[in-house]
């Protein structure tokens, strides 16, 4: 009698498991079905021990508790269940919430709840519960031991184990062991046929619809590792990746849209691709939109929104983006112009490790603009980059001794840097070559600043180049005067745009210096100078359209130049207009 009883409880038992997890799975009466697993819970039945976890850990007819669903996941786990086991091992290994006991429960402050709080994950006892699981005969518990003993700390790693585990899974049919052997085999291995089937086990895990399997088979085919460079193949797998939700994939297949790599160029796909990636927290994604905005390509630019990404990328750590903000900042593009906040993007860019932000941060010192804070902090990140052997920092700290910018004015010290920087760096040969013309730091020497002036006009710097050839017009220079020369530098500068070299080209053809005077050729070189805004190029344009020193006369022409000078606060442009106004009353 008492063993028929106990036969009749132990079905009853399993009949109202089977109707409890029925009804949880159904949901037709969720709540109903997690109170009967409560019961056989506390009665003993594992198999209840774990359904209750699971529920617990779901939020299936309860609340979601992880506290509660780690107490009752771990119950069945110590009696042998071996899909606790595993569900145990995950927790580990994705970690439990800062000040989370699962022994005790939650320990959380209130501003605080398991979903916010930063995860720490336990590899030890994650490889713990993963191992027994896995020897049990668990496919994705073995495929998770491998993971555990390929990423794990030096004690736990083990290659070799972590593949055999890997491999046992992969042949279990888990799509986990497929990614992981896949992953092994390209990363460690033993022999070319490795790489070949290690993307034959990826194929196998995209198949199954493992987001991680489609991005490394982008990386595969983009890089060509094992095989041919397929750009189609990288585009269509990375497209597959980002569907999944994986950001770096987001952000790649957009800029092959934006590039037309692989797929025909779509920019409408490519940015609603960046804004998805941007939103989940991608810093490159975020400045490509800035970027994008910008430039325009094929729609209108929008500085404003440019500015928005940019900012968005820039409190994400992207110096370059922090720099382009600060330029929409300081020019007033899209944004109001307002130099002191440029210049906290400045540093900003230039604290991400950003080379242009602090040049320009160090340029927009020179200005005034910026706090005294701003500029000892930039000097003393030109400091730290001199002294580990940074040309450039070397040159930038040289510029901030000379003009005294975030510390004391000292020549000395600047001509120092300078000569440290000169080897690499043109700007610096400019600097020390002025240095040595001014007796800054150093006694005058005119040989040393003829030198380093004709290093970085042999460079192609143009005001070394306008420098060097004033000293060979006045006859400052070693060797005294000599025009030839200096009208073949200003010619030079010129042919890189600089408008006073080209009005110096101009001043020096119409006469009085010792190369032949041709009129009709400084007319036009001072043509190209007052088209560029250069204010004595329009007065001298005006001048010989007035009195038509090259021939031509022209005083509608001349006086529209010359009002363009008077503008510029040129004085002898008024002087002329008067009278080229006397001119044309008495004609009159």
């Amino acid at each position: 009698m008492a063993l028929k009883t106990r036969l009749a409880g132990i079905v009853s038992r399993e009949a109202r498991l089977k109707n409890a997890i029925s009804q949880i799975e159904s949901g037709e009466d969720a709540v109903r079905g997690f109170a009967q697993l409560g019961q056989l819970a506390q009665q003993g039945s594992v198999e209840a021990q774990y359904r209750t976890g699971k529920a617990y850990l779901e939020g299936w007819g309860t609340p979601p508790s992880l506290e509660e669903g780690t107490r009752w996941t771990r119950k069945a786990a110590e009696a042998g269940h071996v899909q606790a086991q595993l569900i145990l091992a995950t927790l580990y290994l994705m970690g439990f919430p800062e000040g989370f006991d699962e022994n005790r429960g939650a320990i959380l402050t209130e501003k605080t709840d398991a979903t916010e709080a930063r995860r720490i994950p336990d590899l030890q006892n994650a490889a713990r519960w993963g191992r027994l699981a896995a020897e049990a005969g668990s496919p994705d518990a073995q495929a998770l031991i491998g993971y555990v003993l390929t990423n794990g700390p030096d004690d736990l790693r083990d290659l070799d184990q972590a593949r055999g585990w890997y491999e046992k899974s992969a042949a279990a049919g888990s799509a986990q062991g497929h990614l992981g052997l896949g992953i092994a085999m390209h990363t460690w291995p033993r022999s070319e046929a490795d790489r070949q089937q290690g993307t034959i086990e990826l194929s196998h895990a995209a198949e199954a619809g493992l987001a991680t399997a489609y991005y490394y088979l982008a990386w595969i085919n983009e890089q060509g590792v094992g095989q041919d460079q397929d750009f189609a193949r990288a585009a269509h797998y990375f497209e597959k990746a980002a569907e999944r939700g994986v950001t770096a994939a987001q952000t790649r297949i957009a800029l092959y849209l934006l590039q037309g790599k692989g797929v025909k160029r779509r920019l409408d796909r490519a940015e609603t691709w960046l804004r998805r990636a941007a939103m989940s927290g991608d810093a490159e994604a975020a400045a490509l939109l800035g970027d994008l905005h910008i430039r325009g390509d094929d729609m209108a630019p929008n500085y404003l929104e440019a500015a928005t990404w940019y900012q968005i990328a820039a409190e994400l750590g992207h110096g370059a983006a922090a720099r382009g903000l600060a330029l929409l900042h300081l020019t007033g593009t899209g944004v109001a112009r307002n130099p002191d906040e440029a210049a906290r993007w400045f540093r900003i860019s230039a604290e991400c490790g950003d080379r242009v932000a602090d040049a320009d941060l160090g340029n927009l010192a020179l200005t005034g603009i910026g706090t005294e804070e701003d500029r000892q902090a930039m000097q003393a990140r030109f400091l730290k980059a001199a002294e580990e052997g940074d040309l450039v920092g070397a040159f930038n700290l040289g510029v901030c001794y000379a003009e005294g910018v975030g510390t004391m004015r000292d020549d000395t010290r600047a001509l120092f840097w300078m000569q440290r920087a000169a080897d690499g760096v043109i700007n610096a040969q400019y600097w020390l070559g002025r240095m040595y013309l001014e007796g800054r730091g150093v006694p005058p020497d005119m040989a040393q600043a003829h030198q380093w002036l004709e290093k970085a006009a042999q460079a192609r710097m143009v005001e070394a180049m306008t420098l060097l050839a004033q000293l060979h017009v006045s006859g400052h220079a070693v060797g005294g005067r000599n025009h030839t020369y200096a009208l073949g530098l200003y010619k030079d500068a010129a042919s890189l745009g600089s408008s006073e070299a080209m009005f110096s080209v101009g001043a020096m053809l119409g006469g009085g210096h010792e190369v032949p005077a041709d009129r009709r050729e400084a007319q036009l070189w001072f043509r190209r100078a007052a088209e560029c805004g250069h204010g004595l190029g329009q007065l001298m344009l005006g001048r010989y359209l007035k009195r038509g020193l090259a021939g031509e006369v022209n005083p509608i022409e001349a006086r529209l130049w010359l009002e363009r000078a008077h503008s510029q606060g040129v004085a002898e442009a008024q002087e002329e207009l008067a009278k080229l106004d006397r001119r044309m009353g008495s004609r009159a």
